[in-house]
């Protein structure tokens, strides 16, 4: 990876955003942190290089909100949202819509490392991705009815509540079904599952 990518880190919490700008610059990455969106939106150039950590929900400007600017701006900089539990389905449509990678809080070290060296490196990953495509249509079809009804519910960003209320099934079985699921795919994380479904779909 290039000396001059940089990791461009968005969060309004000054405590998180200084501890992971000091975690990262220790792990021997450039690093340049921005308190809003807005903030960094107003700092890049036409040409930016790395990849951007950014926190879901904000003040002003929402993770959501500046995938659409990058979007438009035509911006080709990898982001990784950073989501609370309950803002999951919300990730998911971060997802969606561009994002390579999501990480709950609180996250590990090694994720967020991982998450944002798997993002500086994306540009090499392109080679691989009809493997990858292949591989994951293969594990998605080794899913019962039922694991694939509650994958594509947990897609939707349903909880596991209101996945078993609507499946007439316990919160238990709806837990025993996703572990199978992530078993069955070999998703490492939520994220992991989300990225091999919408890799699939797309294909």
């Amino acid at each position: 990876m290039s000396d001059a990518q940089i990791v461009h880190v968005i969060d309004d919490d000054d405590a998180l955003r200084d501890s992971v700008r000091l975690f990262l610059v220790n792990e021997g990455l450039n690093v340049r942190t921005y308190a809003s969106a807005t903030e960094f939106l107003a700092a890049i150039d036409d040409a930016p290089v790395g990849c951007v950590v950014t926190d879901i929900r904000m003040p002003g400007m929402s993770g959501m909100e500046l995938l659409a600017h990058l979007s438009a701006r035509s911006l080709a900089l990898p982001v990784i949202v950073v989501t609370g539990h309950a803002d999951v389905p919300l990730a998911v449509r971060a997802m969606k819509q561009g994002a390579v990678d999501l990480l709950e809080k609180p996250f590990r070290a090694d994720d967020l490392i991982g998450a944002i060296r798997n993002a500086l490196d994306s540009g090499k990953e392109s080679q691989t991705n009809g493997a990858n495509t292949q591989k994951a249509q293969a594990r998605l079809a080794t899913l019962s009815a039922r694991e694939t009804e509650v994958l594509d519910r947990l897609i939707r960003g349903q909880p596991n509540k209101i996945i078993a209320y609507e499946m007439g099934i316990s919160p238990r079985t709806v837990e025993v079904h996703r572990a199978n699921v992530m078993k069955k795919t070999q998703a490492a994380s939520l994220s992991d599952l989300v990225r091999m479904f919408l890799n699939v779909e797309r294909s």
